[in-house]
């Protein structure tokens, strides 16, 4: 197989991975279709970018591949061009670290302790 072969194979994967998973397509047409699809296998399949790049491998790998060993070894290999493509395209921002304010807590307390025995255990007079 040659190089280029590969490389028009990893764009096409991740192109139309991207397409059906993150793109609205003409006249919302693929949002139609996302929506249509629900929350059922095929509504989850078109969510997971990785989970439909698998799939979308399959026929190029076929197609590409001389024997049944390289299409084995195409159709991973093809997945995870197109997953790199989409991690290095991705706008997704890295959420920011967490910040933590320590507040200064008063030391005021609502009984003092008294120093020394007690007033009552002086006096005589007090049962």
């Amino acid at each position: 197989m040659r190089f280029y072969w590969l490389t028009v194979g990893v764009l096409c994967v991740w192109r139309i991975t991207h397409l059906l998973q993150a793109e609205d397509g003409p006249w919302d047409a693929l949002v139609r279709l996302r929506q249509l699809t629900g929350a059922g296998f095929w509504g989850d399949l078109l969510d997971c970018f990785y989970c439909l790049s698998i799939w979308i491998a399959v026929p190029f790998a076929f197609a590409l591949g001389a024997g049944w060993s390289e299409r084995l070894l195409l159709w991973p290999a093809l997945s995870a061009g197109g997953i790199l493509l989409e991690r290095i395209t991705s706008k997704q921002a890295v959420p920011p670290p967490v910040q933590y304010f320590e507040e200064e807590k008063a030391n005021d307390v609502l009984r003092q302790e008294e120093s020394g025995i007690s007033r009552d255990a002086c006096d005589p007079t007090v049962d």
